[in-house]
């Protein structure tokens, strides 16, 4: 939906003279919109044992994680990278929680070493870790209705969890080899709106980690929901109430674990920074292909969501008011005919040099860039609380993308003595 009143009257004013002299595409963060919905969420569970971890694949930025780490926030990580991340914005032991699937053991290492939180996802892990942790996780598979989102799988067909009926057992080998403290993570819901769906997959972890507490014998000290709640793509969509979701939680807690309080983490991502970024971008280009098609100057290598998944996102050109409205396809230029960011979308006639926002871009967004085509990821950029715009992430260069290149090649592994020539295989004599 459209950016919020607050980041509008910061943003607006003063976007052209940025653009003038910065140049486009870059996206651009609302930090007070961010600090503002992660303080929300804390104010919500007011003052029970709860702690957001937010997910670091969202938004990747050191900037960004400095400022939510500040405020109180863990990380939720799935890779090395991400830990070292972690690391070097001063989150450190369970103010990390390790969340991720087909996991090498030089990965797992890293997670211990650092003293993270970890979630096993599979029981088969369990064997091969030498050394476990002073505290085991593991992660469900998707039930109830978790089950039903198209991102995440049913339980026959998702990569994700422990399957149910193996989970206490899970718990049993776990106590064997000597753990004693245990937490449960389970995958709730993508991109939920019903706040009533919402509700009933976290109450279902919830309940979940209660049966297995009982099955197995063990005491769960924490219960993950993990993350999944949805932002307002849409303009008429309506936003999640996060406090109706806390006080349900809370109460499925108090019911199911009536003698002692386990902790209650998240790990939204989505949720936290997702409508507090714009794509900044740039009309390039008018003509008509069937289509009215509205050419701008960033691609799907920017933003690859409404190409990936058809995800929806608003598009507005906020200096073309007054003008008449018609439909048009706003594209960008990589030799792939998804590349689109919005199709058969009403908008004020747009003109070249227009300057054009694509929104909710705060997750999910540079994030998930590339660089076909040699169109390389922009610029990521951040309104302060006090309205200043700053630099957070240059956009790439040319020596960026052929960093790695080899320009000649260099030696793997030479071919054995003695081998059959083959250069000559398949002529005639």
């Amino acid at each position: 939906m459209p950016i919020s009143d607050g980041f509008a009257r910061k943003l607006l004013p003063v976007l052209p003279d940025v653009v003038a002299a910065y140049g486009t595409p870059f996206h651009i963060y609302d930090a007070q919109g961010i600090i503002e919905t992660y303080r929300g969420m804390v104010d919500a569970f007011r003052g029970e044992p709860y702690r957001q971890y937010f997910a670091v694949k969202a938004l990747p930025n050191p900037v960004i994680l400095s400022l939510l780490h500040r405020e109180g926030s863990g990380l939720d990580c799935a890779s090395p990278i991400e830990l070292e991340m972690a690391a070097r914005v001063g989150a450190t032991g369970d103010e990390v929680v390790f969340t991720s699937n087909n996991t090498r053991l030089i990965e797992y290492r890293a997670a211990l070493e650092a003293g993270a939180l970890i979630t096993f996802d599979d029981r088969s892990f369990l064997d091969k870790a030498d050394v476990l942790p002073e505290t085991v996780a593991f992660r469900a598979s998707p039930n109830g209705l978790a089950a039903g989102s198209s991102l995440m799988g049913d339980p026959t067909g998702s990569k994700f969890g422990v399957p149910l009926d193996e989970l206490p057992d899970a718990y049993r080998e776990a106590r064997r080899r000597g753990v004693t403290r245990f937490g449960i993570h389970g995958m709730t819901c993508a991109n939920e709106l019903d706040v009533d769906r919402a509700i009933r997959a976290a109450v279902d972890v919830v309940e979940l980690g209660a049966h297995v507490a009982e099955a197995a014998g063990v005491d769960v000290e924490y219960v993950n929901v993990g993350g999944g709640l949805g932002i307002p793509y849409r303009p008429e969509d309506k936003p999640l109430s996060f406090t109706a979701y806390a006080d349900a939680i809370v109460a499925a807690r108090r019911r199911c674990f009536p003698r002692r309080a386990p902790r209650i983490l998240m790990e939204c991502g989505r949720f936290v920074t997702g409508p507090h970024g714009v794509l900044v971008t740039r009309v390039v280009n008018r003509c008509r292909k069937g289509r009215e098609i509205v050419g701008v100057d960033a691609s799907m290598s920017a933003l690859m969501r409404p190409a990936m998944y058809g995800a929806y996102h608003h598009v507005s050109l906020p200096f073309a008011r007054g003008r008449e409205r018609s439909r048009f396809d706003v594209v960008g230029s990589l030799c792939e005919n998804m590349d689109k960011f919005a199709i058969d979308r009403m908008l004020p006639d747009p003109r070249e040099g227009d300057i054009a926002l694509v929104h909710d871009t705060g997750a999910h967004g540079h994030a998930m860039g590339f660089t076909y085509n040699g169109r390389l990821r922009p610029a990521e950029l951040m309104m302060t609380p006090g309205g200043d715009v700053v630099e957070i992430r240059r956009a790439e260069t040319v020596d960026d993308y052929l960093a790695t290149a080899r320009w000649q090649p260099e030696p793997v592994l030479s071919a054995p003595a003695g081998l059959p020539d083959h250069e000559h295989e398949g002529r005639d004599e």
